[in-house]
C-alpha cells in the first residue's frame, strides 16, 4: 500500500519529465476478453490495440502467471492461443498486457473469461449395476436408480437418460422399462418369469441436452452401461406335462397292479418347481386304471380288449397334476391331459359264426348263429356257391390269435367244399358244389353239411350246420281243373273288385319251372276285366264300362304259363247283376211368407225316381234334416207334406237371418245303397212389435273421482227383442235426486241395442266431502206412443282421489358395508317405501349412483356393482368388480313411486340416499415411492439414534390392510475394492405416516468406523398388517455413501472461535456457492498459542456432493479461487489459510516425536558419511602411492621400445611377457600387492611396477612444491605429468618418439 502512495506522489513529476514523449494507451475495451474453451491452439484469440500520440512504433507483450496461454506478435499485437483452455479447470484468469513505444511502457490487467463448451460427456458414477425384482412387481414401481454427471454447465451439463436397448430384444420388452429424468428406472409393463424372460439387461446411456462445440451444436453421450435385472419367479402359473402326448400298451390279461405308464408334470414356475400330486379325473373306462402319487398309471380292474373294438382298442384316461402348494391367488394350480392306453390282444376267444355279410356285420350276440340255410339248383356245376347263404366267421382276437382254419363235415360233406380254407379276424364263408352228381333233387330235396372253424393257435373250434335246399328244374306243363267257369259281378263294381280268386292252374315243378303266370287272351271284355299274373285273381278293370243296361254277359279266355313257357287255358262266363244307381228327382222350388204368432204352414214336396217301378230302388221316403229350427216343423214320410208344429216367433229367429227359416227336406229311395236328393224350403216370418226394452243389468253402480268435471261416469245398456228398426228403437231419460248434476246421452249400438252414456257436464265436478253418492233412475222406452217403458236404478259413488305422495322409511336407508373383490354376494339391503293412500301401488326406483373415492367423485366406475329391484331389494350384481381402491363409497339415490297416484298429483317421494361403504380387502402389496435423494454418511458426524436415510411407501389398501411397517432385512458394506461385508445391528428403521404416505426413517444404532471407505447397502422391507390373511411385502435397496476422514478439510480464520461460530451460516453459504456441495461443519476451535499458525481459530468441515463424493483440499482450493465473489466474501469473514487437518495439526507430542526421529536419522547419516570418508581417504592414499611408484619406474624406461610378443585383444596384457603395453615396460613382476577392491585385471595391469623402489620423502617434497589446482580448472592426469618430466631427467637424450593413450587415466588413482 505504501508503494501505491509513493507512485501516486511521483506520477505528476514523471508526467512533467516525459512531456516531450507521451506514453501509448490501450483502448478502453482492452479490459476483458471472452474466449471459448474449444478454441484451437494456434488460432487467433484477440488483438492488442493501443494508441500513441507520437505515432511511435509500438511493441506488445503479455506477462503474468497465465501468460503461457498466449503468444503475441510484438509488432501487430495479434494474440494467438498457445495452450488449450479448459472451462472446467480454469473458467477465468488475469493476464498483464503491455505496450511500449521504445521510451515508455504501459501495462494493464486484462480479465480473460473462458466460455463453457460442450466438451465433456456425461459420466456414470458407477458402472456395475444389477438388481432383482419380483415378477409380480406392480407397474410403475421403482426398479433401480442411476446417476450420471456432466461437468459442463447449462443445457450441456443437463443429463438426459435413455434406455437404448433391452436384452432380450422382443416386441414386449422394448417398452417394458422406463427411465425417469432423475435416473430412476421404473417398471412400465408386466413381468413374467416363464412366459417372457427371467433376466433382462438394459443398455443405458446418458446424454447432455446439447451445446456448442467447435461452433456446432453437439450432443455428447456417455459410454453405455448395462443394468442386469433378475426376475424372481412367483407361483402364478399352472403346471405343465413334460410331454404333449402320452400313450402306452397293456395286455388285456394284465393282473391288477401292473404298471402301465408314468406321466410327469413340472411346475411352469421354473424358479419354484413345486412338487406334484396326480389323480385320474376322467376315463372312458372307469375302474380299469388308477394312478399313484409317483405318476405311475397301474391296472386296477379286469381288462377286455374286445370291449374296445369300436374305440380302436384304446382307453382314454384324463390325468390331472396338481401342485402341492396353492398359487399366489390361493387356488390350486393344476393341469389335465388325456392319456391313451392301448389294450393289446390275448388269445381268449374262439372263432364263431354270424348270420350277416361283411362289412355290415356288428358281431353282436343277436347275429351269432349255429344254423344256416341255403339253396342250389340240382346238378349245379362244380364251384357253384350255395345261394342265400350269408355266413361270416369272426374271431375277435388280433393277428395270429385271430387266425382260424375252415373245414366241412356232416352227412353230405362229400358233395360240397368250403371257401376259404384259412382266414384271420373275419371272413365271408361260401359252401361250393364239389360233386354235381350227388346234388340230385329227385334223391333228396334237402342236404346237410357242417362248417368247422378251428383256432390255428389254441385249437378251439366252433361248428355251424348248413341246410341246403335243392331247386328243381322245369319239366311239367300247368293244367286247370275245369274247362268252363260261371261267374257273376255287380254292375259298376269298383275298379279292382274281385270277380273270382278261386281259379288256379297246377304245375308239379318247383321254382321257376313251377311258377305259373296268368293272363286274359284278347277278346270281348278284355278291356273291362283284368287278371293278376301271379295269383290268377280276376278283377274289374273299368267300372264305368261295367253297365248291365249296355251288356249283361261277358265270355273270357284265361291262360296259365309256367317259367318254361309251357301253357294251358280255360273259359270264364261273367253275368252282370243290377244295382240301385239312379237318384230321386225333386220338382219346383219352395218360398213361404207368414206373420209371427198367427198363420200356419202346409206345403207338399213333389219328387219321383227313375229306377224300376215297384222295387225298393224306386220307392221314395221323405224326411226333415236337422237344422236350427227343424224342431218346429214336421214332414209326412210317404206323402211329403211339410207343416209347423206351433206358433212362430220372429224374435226366436237369429236376427241376422232377417226372419227367414230355411228347412232341408231329404227325398231318398229304398234301394241298396240308398240314393237321395235334398231340397230347401224357405219360410219368412214377418215381425210384430210385441217386446219392451230390457236393461242388461238389474242395477248399475258407477264410481267417479272427485274434482273431475266432464268425465264419463258410466254406461247403461238396453235392448229390444223386436227385429225391425221400427219396433226396436230405444230412447233414455234420467230422474232422481241430484240428476241435474248429470246428463245422459243415448247412442244406438246396433239393431235393437242402445246405450246411455252418463256424463258430468264440463262445468260440473263432484265433491266427495259434500256428497259421497247419488241414487238415479234411468228409463228406456219405444217410440210407440202406446208402449210402456222400462226403468233401472243407478248408484253413483264419488271416489276420493289418491293425492298423497309416498315416503321412504329412513330406517331402511341406514348405511351398509360391503367387502370388495367378490367377498359378498346376493341381497345386502331392503329399502322400505310407505303410502297413506289405501290404493297405493308402490315400487322403489334407482335414480342415480354416485361413486366417490376419499370424497372425490370418480364417475361411473361403480354403476354396475349394485341393482335395486322394484320391491326395494338391493343386490350385488358384480361382486368381483367391487374395488375399494377405485371407489370406497357407493351412494344409491332412490325414490318411491305410487303407480296409482292421480296424474294431477305428485307420484314420487323425495329422493333418499343409501350409502354403501366398501370395505377394504388386503389385495394390494405395498410399493415404494421413487426417491431421487442420495444418502451420504459422514461417520464422524452421525451419532446413534440419528437419521441417515429414509424411504417412502404406500399401500392402496386402507386401515390395517394399508398400514405399513418397515424393517431392515440385510446390511452389506461394499468397500471401494469391491469386498462385501455383512453388518447386523448397525441400523434400525422407524415407521411414521404423513398424508397417507408411510415414512421409514433409517437411524444409526451404533457408531460407525470413520476409516472405512465404501457404501452401505441397506435392504428395507415394507410389509402391511392385515387383520385377516397373509401380509403383502415389498423390498428396496438403499445405497448410503460414506465419506471418510481423508476428506476432512481445515480452514483457519483470523477471528476467534465465538466470532466464527456466529458467522457459521454465512461461511457455509459462501462455501456452498463456491463448491456447489453440501457443507458439514465438524468442529470449531481456537488455535493454541504455542502452535505456529496465521489464524486464531480453525474450522473442520466436509464438502460432499449429492452423489456421495467429497472434495479434497486441493479441489476445494481450486474451486474457491475460481469463484472470486465467494473468495472475497470468505476473506471478509476472516479466512486466512486452507489446509488439511494433518498439515496443520498442532499436536505438540507428535511434533516432539518427529523432531527426535529427525535428530536420530541425522546422527545416523553423519556416522555413515564419516565412515565412508575415512575409507575413501585410505583408498586414495594407496592409489597415489602406486602412481608414484609407476612414475619413478617410467623415468627409467626408454621410450618407444615395444615388446615383440602379440597382445591379447581386449586386455592390456601380452601373451608371453605379461607386460603393460601402455607403459612399454619389460615383463617383470614389481612385487606390489594391491589392497583395494579393484578387479583382477587392475591387479594384473599394475604388477609390472612392483620392482621399482620409491622414495616417499622426496616425492612428498616434490608434491608439496606443486601449486594447487584451481577449483574451476581440470586436474592434470598424474601419469602424463610424470612422463612429461622424463625428458628433463634423461638430459634430452631420449628419442622423441612417444604416444598418448586417452583411454588410460590415472587421475582417480
Amino acid at each position: 500500500m505504501a508503494r501505491l502512495w509513493l507512485c501516486g506522489l511521483l506520477l505528476p513529476a514523471l508526467v512533467v519529465s516525459a512531456a516531450a514523449n507521451v506514453a501509448p494507451t490501450f483502448l478502453d475495451n482492452m479490459t476483458r476478453v471472452q474466449l471459448p474453451e474449444d478454441l484451437p491452439v494456434g488460432a487467433e484469440a484477440f488483438w492488442l490495440v493501443a494508441q500513441d500520440q507520437d505515432n511511435d512504433h509500438l511493441t506488445y507483450g503479455i506477462s503474468g502467471p497465465n501468460a503461457y496461454f498466449f503468444t503475441v506478435t510484438l509488432d501487430t499485437g495479434k494474440v494467438d492461443l498457445a495452450s488449450p483452455l479448459d472451462y472446467e479447470t480454469l473458467y477465468w484468469f488475469k493476464i498483464i498486457i503491455s505496450v511500449s513505444d521504445g521510451q515508455n511502457q504501459v501495462q494493464k490487467e486484462m480479465q480473460v473469461i473462458v466460455e463453457d463448451r460442450n466438451d465433456n460427456k456425461p459420466v456414470f458414477q458407477n458402472t456395475d449395476f444389477s438388481t432383482s425384482i419380483s415378477e409380480t412387481l406392480p407397474v410403475g414401481s421403482l426398479v433401480f436408480s442411476v446417476l450420471a454427471v456432466d461437468k459442463d454447465t447449462g443445457p450441456a451439463g443437463s443429463v438426459v437418460y435413455s434406455i437404448d436397448e433391452v436384452i432380450p430384444s422382443t416386441g414386449d420388452s422394448k417398452y417394458l422399462f422406463k427411465i425417469l429424468p432423475s435416473g430412476s428406472i421404473i417398471l412400465n409393463g408386466s413381468l413374467s418369469y416363464n412366459n417372457k424372460s427371467a433376466f433382462y439387461q438394459l443398455k443405458l446411456e446418458a446424454c447432455d441436452s446439447g451445446g456448442l462445440y467447435n461452433n456446432i451444436t453437439t450432443v455428447q453421450c456417455s459410454s453405455p452401461v448395462f443394468l442386469s435385472i433378475s426376475v424372481v419367479d412367483q407361483p402364478d402359473l399352472d403346471p405343465q406335462f413334460v410331454r404333449e402326448f402320452y400313450s402306452a400298451s397293456v395286455a388285456e390279461d394284465a393282473p391288477q397292479g401292473t404298471s402301465v405308464l408314468k406321466v410327469e408334470a413340472v411346475d411352469s414356475d421354473k424358479g419354484i418347481n413345486d412338487l406334484m400330486t396326480y389323480s385320474i379325473s376322467n376315463s372312458t373306462r372307469p375302474g380299469w386304471f388308477d394312478i399313484g402319487l409317483d405318476g405311475v398309471i397301474r391296472v386296477s380292474g379286469s381288462l377286455d380288449r374286445e370291449q374296445l373294438l369300436e374305440e380302436e382298442e384304446e382307453v382314454q384316461v384324463q390325468v390331472t397334476a396338481t401342485e402341492m402348494h396353492p398359487n399366489i391367488y390361493g387356488q390350486e394350480a393344476k393341469v389335465s391331459i388325456w392319456v391313451t392306453l392301448k389294450v393289446t390282444d390275448v388269445n381268449d376267444h374262439k372263432p364263431e359264426f354270424y348270420n350277416c355279410s361283411l362289412p355290415a356285420c356288428t358281431f353282436t350276440s343277436q347275429e351269432a348263429q349255429a344254423n344256416f340255410t341255403g339253396s342250389v339248383d340240382e346238378h349245379a356245376s362244380t364251384r357253384i356257391p350255395i345261394d342265400n347263404l350269408t355266413m361270416v366267421v369272426h374271431d375277435p382276437d388280433k393277428g395270429r390269435n385271430g387266425t382260424f382254419l375252415l373245414s366241412l363235415g356232416g352227412p353230405d360233406a362229400e358233395a360240397f367244399s368250403v371257401s376259404p380254407a384259412r382266414a384271420a379276424g373275419s371272413a365271408d364263408v361260401q359252401v361250393l358244389v364239389r360233386v354235381p352228381s350227388l346234388v340230385d333233387y329227385e334223391r333228396h330235396t334237402v342236404m346237410l353239411v357242417q362248417v368247422v372253424a378251428t383256432d390255428s393257435v389254441s385249437g378251439n373250434s366252433s361248428v355251424a350246420s348248413v341246410i341246403i335246399h335243392l331247386r328243381d328244374i322245369n319239366d311239367h306243363r300247368p293244367t286247370f281243373p275245369h274247362n268252363l267257369y260261371n261267374l257273376s259281378v255287380w254292375e259298376h263294381s269298383a275298379n279292382g273288385s274281385v270277380v273270382t280268386n278261386s281259379i288256379h292252374a297246377f304245375d308239379p315243378d318247383t321254382g321257376d319251372g313251377g311258377r305259373i303266370t296268368y293272363s286274359l287272351l284278347p277278346g270281348t271284355g278284355a278291356d273291362v276285366f283284368e287278371v293278376d299274373p301271379d295269383s290268377g285273381t280276376v278283377r274289374v278293370r273299368n267300372s264305368r264300362l261295367l253297365d248291365r243296361e249296355k251288356q249283361a254277359v261277358y265270355h273270357l279266355t284265361l291262360q296259365a304259363t309256367d317259367g318254361g313257357n309251357l301253357s294251358a287255358s280255360t273259359t270264364l262266363q261273367i253275368v252282370l247283376l243290377d244295382i240301385n244307381d239312379n237318384e230321386p228327382v225333386v220338382s219346383g222350388s219352395y218360398n213361404i211368407f207368414v206373420q209371427e204368432g198367427e198363420a200356419n204352414v202346409s206345403v207338399t214336396i213333389q219328387a219321383h225316381d227313375s229306377d224300376q217301378p215297384d222295387t225298393n230302388n224306386s220307392r221314395l221316403h221323405f224326411s226333415l234334416l236337422p237344422g236350427p229350427y227343424s224342431q218346429n216343423f214336421s214332414v209326412d214320410p210317404d206323402k211329403g207334406v211339410l207343416r209347423n208344429l206351433g206358433p212362430l216367433d220372429r224374435e226366436a229367429i237369429e236376427p241376422a237371418l232377417g226372419g227367414r227359416i230355411v228347412l232341408t227336406v231329404c227325398v231318398a229311395d229304398c234301394g241298396v245303397p240308398v240314393l237321395s236328393t235334398e231340397v230347401n224350403v224357405t219360410i219368412t216370418v214377418e215381425d210384430v212389435n210385441d217386446n219392451l226394452p230390457v236393461f242388461n243389468q238389474s242395477i248399475y253402480s258407477f264410481l267417479v273421482k272427485e274434482r273431475d268435471p266432464g268425465v264419463l261416469v258410466g254406461v247403461v245398456e238396453a235392448w229390444d227383442a223386436d227385429q225391425t228398426e221400427a219396433n226396436n228403437r230405444i230412447s233414455f231419460s234420467l230422474s232422481g235426486s241430484g240428476a241435474n248434476n248429470f246428463m245422459l246421452r243415448g247412442l244406438v249400438l246396433g239393431s235393437g241395442w242402445a246405450e246411455g252414456r252418463l256424463l258430468l257436464p264440463s262445468d260440473v265436478s263432484l265433491d266427495y266431502e259434500m256428497q259421497t253418492s247419488f241414487n238415479l233412475t234411468v228409463s228406456a222406452e219405444n217410440p210407440d206412443p202406446q208402449g210402456d217403458e222400462a226403468t233401472v236404478g243407478v248408484l253413483v259413488a264419488v271416489v276420493d282421489v289418491n293425492d298423497e305422495p309416498p315416503t321412504l322409511d329412513s330406517a331402511s336407508l341406514q348405511g351398509i358395508r360391503v367387502a370388495e373383490n367378490g367377498s359378498q354376494y346376493g341381497l345386502v339391503a331392503e329399502v322400505v317405501a310407505r303410502d297413506v293412500d289405501t290404493t297405493a301401488q308402490l315400487e322403489v326406483q334407482l335414480v342415480n349412483v354416485i361413486c366417490t373415492k376419499a370424497g372425490v367423485n370418480v364417475g361411473n366406475l361403480c354403476h354396475g356393482w349394485f341393482s335395486v329391484l322394484t320391491n326395494g331389494s338391493v343386490f350385488i350384481t358384480e361382486s368381483k368388480a367391487i374395488d375399494y381402491e377405485t371407489c370406497d363409497l357407493v351412494t344409491l339415490v332412490v325414490r318411491a313411486c305410487d303407480l296409482t297416484t292421480d296424474p294431477r298429483f305428485q307420484a314420487y317421494s323425495d329422493n333418499g340416499t343409501l350409502p354403501i361403504t366398501i370395505e377394504d380387502v388386503n389385495d394390494n402389496a405395498p410399493y415404494f415411492l421413487p426417491n431421487n435423494k442420495t444418502f451420504v454418511i459422514i461417520p464422524e458426524l452421525v451419532m446413534p439414534n440419528q437419521q441417515v436415510a429414509s424411504v417412502q411407501a404406500r399401500d392402496s389398501d386402507s386401515g390395517s390392510n394399508g398400514a405399513i411397517v418397515f424393517s431392515i432385512l440385510q446390511v452389506d458394506f461394499i468397500a471401494k475394492d469391491g469386498a462385501i461385508t455383512s453388518f447386523q445391528g448397525f441400523f434400525w428403521v422407524s415407521t411414521s405416516t404423513e398424508a397417507n404416505v408411510f415414512i421409514g426413517n433409517i437411524e444409526l444404532v451404533t457408531n460407525l468406523d470413520s476409516t472405512l471407505q465404501g457404501t452401505y447397502q441397506v435392504t428395507v422391507q415394507a410389509q402391511d398388517r392385515p387383520s385377516v390373511g397373509p401380509a403383502q411385502k415389498a423390498q428396496i435397496t438403499l445405497h448410503l455413501f460414506t465419506v471418510d476422514q481423508s476428506y476432512r478439510v481445515r480452514l483457519q480464520f483470523s477471528l476467534t472461535k465465538e466470532e466464527v461460530g456466529a458467522n457459521t451460516e454465512a461461511i457455509k453459504a459462501a462455501l456452498a456457492q463456491a463448491t456447489r456441495t453440501t457443507v458439514y461443519i465438524v468442529n470449531i476451535q481456537d488455535i493454541e498459542s504455542t502452535a505456529r499458525a496465521r489464524g486464531r481459530s480453525y474450522l473442520d468441515a466436509y464438502f460432499v456432493f449429492s452423489n456421495g463424493s467429497a472434495l479434497t483440499l486441493e479441489e476445494l482450493s481450486v474451486m474457491i479461487r475460481n469463484d472470486q465473489d465467494s473468495l472475497t466474501q470468505l476473506l471478509q469473514l476472516g479466512l486466512v489459510v486452507l489446509g488439511s487437518q494433518e498439515s496443520q495439526e498442532s499436536d505438540l507430542p507428535k511434533m516432539l516425536s518427529n523432531v527426535i526421529i529427525g535428530l536420530g536419522v541425522t546422527l545416523l547419516l553423519v556416522i555413515v558419511i564419516m565412515t565412508m570418508a575415512l575409507v575413501c581417504a585410505r583408498k586414495s592414499y594407496h592409489r597415489k602411492l602406486r602412481a608414484l611408484n609407476a612414475a619413478k619406474e617410467a623415468r627409467r624406461t626408454a621410450g618407444g621400445v615395444m615388446p615383440s610378443a602379440s597382445a591379447i585383444p581386449g586386455t592390456n596384457m601380452y601373451t608371453t611377457e605379461r607386460a603393460n603395453p601402455m607403459l612399454n615396460l619389460p615383463t617383470k613382476d614389481l612385487g606390489f600387492e594391491s589392497q583395494s577392491s579393484s578387479s583382477d585385471l587392475d591387479h594384473i595391469s599394475l604388477n609390472s611396477l612392483d620392482d621399482n623402489s620409491v622414495d616417499l620423502e622426496k616425492d612428498k617434497q616434490e608434491i608439496k612444491k606443486e601449486p594447487l589446482h584451481s577449483p574451476m580448472g581440470s586436474d592434470l592426469e598424474p601419469l602424463s605429468v610424470v612422463l612429461s618430466g622424463r625428458k628433463t631427467g634423461m638430459g634430452g637424450q631420449q628419442e622423441a618418439v612417444s604416444f598418448t593413450n586417452d583411454g588410460l587415466d590415472t587421475t582417480d588413482l
